[in-house]
This record gives C-alpha cells, sequence and structure tokens, in this order.
C-alpha cells in the first residue's frame, strides 16, 4: 500500500542479510533509510527495497561495495524510475541465463545419476553441459598457446568429482578473501595482501599447461595475469570489481618483484 515501510529488522529478515549489514550500507551512503523512527530504528519504503535488490544483485555479480555506489549514482537528468527499470531488466536478462545454466547442469547431474542407477552407459557429451570451465578458452589460447589450454582441459576433465570440488573451493576461497582484504583497505604490501599473493601464485603452479606449473616465465606471467584481471570485467568481477582486482594485481607486483 502508499506509503508502507518495514522496519530495519524486518529487511533484514527477508532479504537474508543483517540489520549490522544495513546500517553499514547506510554509513556508507549506499542505502539510506527512508525514516528514522522516534525509537531510532531505521525503516525502508518501497523505492528504498528496489534499491536494496538491486544491490544484492550486484553484490551476486561479484562487485565491491565502492563500484555498486558507482552504478547505482543516477545521471544527470534521468528519471530514476526508468533507470531502475532498465537496469533490472539487465538483471533479469543476466539471471535467466544462469537459470538457463543451472538447470543444464541439473539434466546432467540427474542423466549420471539415473545412468549410474540402471547400470548404464553415461554419454559423456551430456555429463557437462551447462559446466561452462571453458569460458577462457580464448584469452588462453591468444596468450598461452593451444597447448597451454589443452593441458589445463584434460587435466580439469580428468579430476574425480571429489576433487573438482575441492579445487573450486579452493579457487572460491582465495576470491572470497581478496575481495575482502580489497574491501578493508588493507594494503598491498602488507602482510596480509602479500600471503594472498602467495596462496596465488601456488594456485597458479597448480595448473598443468601454465608457465607457473612449468617453471618457464613465472613472473612475467603473474605480471601479465594481473593486468588482466584489471582489464577484463569478467575476471574483475571475482575480486569485488575493478577496484578489488587493481588490489590484486598491486600485490602480485610486490609479490612477483620479491619472490619470483
Amino acid at each position: 500500500m502508499p506509503g508502507e515501510d518495514w522496519s530495519i529488522q524486518e529487511i533484514a529478515r527477508l532479504a537474508g542479510t543483517t540489520s549490522r549489514t544495513l546500517r553499514h550500507y547506510d554509513d556508507i551512503g549506499l542505502l539510506a533509510p527512508s525514516r528514522i523512527a522516534a525509537n531510532g530504528y531505521r525503516h525502508y519504503d518501497q523505492d528504498a527495497l528496489v534499491r536494496l535488490q538491486r544491490i544484492l544483485l550486484l553484490r551476486g555479480l561479484g562487485l565491491g561495495l565502492p563500484q555498486i555506489a558507482d552504478v547505482l549514482r543516477p545521471s544527470a537528468g534521468s528519471g530514476t524510475a526508468l533507470e531502475e527499470v532498465s537496469a533490472l531488466e539487465t538483471h533479469l536478462a543476466y539471471l535467466r541465463e544462469e537459470q538457463n545454466r543451472l538447470a543444464r547442469q541439473i539434466e546432467a547431474v540427474v542423466h549420471t545419476i539415473d545412468g549410474l542407477r540402471g547400470g548404464e552407459q553415461l554419454m559423456a557429451e551430456k555429463m557437462f553441459d551447462g559446466f561452462d570451465h571453458t569460458r577462457y578458452k580464448e584469452e588462453v589460447e591468444e596468450r598461452w598457446g593451444e597447448d597451454a589450454y589443452a593441458k589445463s582441459d584434460r587435466w580439469y576433465r580428468g579430476m574425480s568429482d571429489a576433487e573438482r570440488a575441492a579445487w573450486q573451493q579452493k579457487v572460491a576461497d582465495l576470491g572470497r578473501d581478496w575481495t575482502a582484504a580489497a574491501e578493508s583497505g588493507t594494503d598491498a604490501a602488507s602482510d596480509v595482501a602479500q600471503d594472498l599473493a602467495r596462496r596465488h601464485v601456488e594456485w597458479l603452479r597448480s595448473i598443468p599447461g601454465t608457465p607457473a606449473a612449468s617453471g618457464e616465465e613465472v613472473k612475467g606471467y603473474v605480471l601479465s595475469l594481473g593486468d588482466m584481471y584489471v582489464a577484463d570485467p569478467r575476471f574483475a568481477a571475482n575480486y569485488g570489481g575493478t577496484e578489488g582486482a587493481t588490489f590484486v594485481r598491486d600485490a602480485l607486483r610486490v609479490y612477483a618483484a620479491a619472490n619470483l
């Protein structure tokens, strides 16, 4: 109904977040409450809820809070309602692509389960439908050659399910820790950042076919990757956006100069 609003506790529960997070969004100017009640509690109206939905969608895409603030900053003379609709339509298209990809993955897993239960011959082309581990194929082949991609691809496909899950978790943990360090304002030369850089290089060394794994031109390879993280939004998203990727690049540069 017009004029209806919700308390900070209600919004935190509905959005699956915390009151502390919402207060932090207010403190940094990302999401202000529509009003503050006499008891000091923040309340949010419909416009605030739409903004929060966009914030959460952008977080889901891997953007950091500074990048989200830039995205949500209105342009001069723009119509706010139309801007919101256009932006949400873009998000909706992305979510539908993800929905389709996940649906294909679900079908692939169901195929494997049914085949194993029935003792049937599995069809490899169906088992990996929707698993987009080749999305950087062209970049890898262009920068380091077809043989580099082929070796890493054979290694990835040769993993057991448990090995692949463990490796993916390791990648996710590393990306999460990089993003958290960047958002907390950690210095690229600090012990925390340099430990992350060490973990990052160790991870790169574990991937067959890469110059890091072969021991050839490791320093140049690491520096080149750092530059690519910043230049390509797809890579930058893994570290909270361009600002996070810049932090990763700078930390890798410091580490490479001292250790590679």
